[in-house]
């Protein structure tokens, strides 16, 4: 992916959709219409991490690259150089697909 030309701030991450199959295991074509939204991503890009009470830097334990799961409405929705993407939390990512 060609480098980002945003960087998020503070404990938020930019993460783009990885979008779900377009087929059942049975073989069933699904729509657009009838598609859910994926809750999983790839990390395009990590701020620097948050501050705790003494102002001291707690960083971000997820980096550039990692898949991860997220709920069904986190995030906020943007589009930069094209490309639909997610603005979020650290903590509205429930985990790290292996």
């Amino acid at each position: 992916m060609a480098k980002l030309k945003f960087r998020p701030l503070h404990d938020r991450v930019v993460v783009k959709r990885i979008d779900a199959e377009e087929k059942t295991k049975g073989g069933i074509i699904i729509p657009d219409t009838a598609k859910e939204k994926p809750q999983e991503g790839e990390i395009v890009a990590v701020g620097p991490g948050g501050r705790d009470e003494n102002g001291k830097l707690i960083p971000i334990d997820i980096k550039a690259g990692d898949r991860v799961l997220f709920g069904k409405w986190s995030g906020t929705e943007v589009k930069i150089d094209g490309e639909e993407l997610l603005i979020m939390k650290e903590s509205d990512i429930m985990g790290v697909v292996a």
